[in-house]
């Protein structure tokens, strides 16, 4: 079965070769940097393909000036429409009832499942969180939102326990030191790679996303950004190492850069930080990547590699 598995890393851009300022050109990443030959996943590299990924510069200002925002980058992403430009804005960091029309209109997750492509967002909640969002005290954020309309009830504590989804940190570890849950699972991040893999066996597209790389843009937090990136490097080699990439295409991106520029605490507006993996072979995967040249293309990409009409 052929399935996509998107890696989601909100905040995190392109940026310069500057390891004092950019976590990505200061960490130890075997990873990436078996994928991409060497090169560092920064400006100097560019546009760059290898026999075993394509490194894209996928645009995050859509047209719209000012500094890309949550809401309507993720909304692009997760619909294929341009949601700063039908809104004339940036606008985020949560959905407003616009966002929400857009993401009502367009869920990938809706749109796959209606055409019996079956979906999974992988990101357990704890209760607290459910408990904030019944009283009105916390919005959805676009991913959960979308998946809803995508018909999913969202992941909690029970999933979480019984390994049916893996939290935002990679390995867990958060919900056991900020939430208090003690007898979580803990994992490494490479087998919570492993883990992801298998349990993205029954959908034809797995959503993961990751938002702490944003917090720590915004917190100016360049020593913490490397470790987590480096986290996520091995969770990244983890997933890779347990995957059949024949008939899987793996999507690395963001919704706009941040974390990649730890000299002040806002958005940027450089590219977003993308990945292509697998999808088949070398040249098929080329193909995709050049078709990315926004973070509203992904969704267009992602029915064609699943053999879904962008009608049905």
């Amino acid at each position: 079965m052929k399935r996509v598995i998107f890696l989601f890393l909100d905040g995190v851009g392109i940026g310069t070769d500057d390891p004092q300022i950019n976590p990505l050109a200061a960490g130890d990443f075997p990873t990436l940097d078996h994928l991409l030959d060497g090169h560092s996943p920064t400006q100097s590299t560019g546009v760059h393909a290898t026999a075993k990924a394509e490194f894209i510069l996928a645009d995050a200002n859509l047209g719209v000036p000012g500094r890309p925002q949550s809401a309507t980058g993720q909304t692009a992403i997760l619909t294929g429409i341009n949601a700063p430009q039908r809104l004339g804005e940036h606008y985020g960091p949560r959905p407003d009832a616009r966002v929400r029309s857009i993401l009502d209109e367009g869920s990938i997750f809706r749109r796959l499942n209606d055409a019996g492509k079956p979906t999974l967002f992988s990101n357990p909640y704890p209760e607290g969180y459910f408990a904030a969002v019944k009283r009105g005290k916390r919005l959805l954020s676009a991913v959960p939102y979308a998946a809803t309309v995508g018909s999913q009830t969202l992941l909690g504590r029970d999933d979480l326990y019984a390994g049916r989804g893996i939290a935002a940190d990679f390995t867990n570890q958060g919900w056991r030191d900020q939430l208090g849950y003690m007898d979580v699972p803990i994992y490494t991040p490479q087998a919570a790679g492993a883990k992801l893999w298998e349990i993205a066996q029954p959908y034809a597209f797995t959503f993961f996303e990751h938002w702490m790389t944003d917090l720590l843009g915004h917190r100016s937090q360049h020593a913490e950004a490397v470790a987590m990136l480096e986290r996520f490097d091995g969770f990244l080699g983890g997933l890779l190492e347990a995957a059949t990439l024949e008939e899987t295409m793996i999507i690395v991106s963001s919704d706009h850069g941040n974390v990649e520029d730890c000299s002040h605490r806002k958005h940027t507006e450089n590219p977003a930080f993308t990945l292509l993996l697998g999808a088949g072979d070398q040249v098929a995967r080329r193909a995709y990547a050049k078709k990315i040249r926004g973070i509203d293309d992904f969704a267009a990409v992602i029915f064609d590699y699943l053999d879904v009409g962008v009608n049905e």
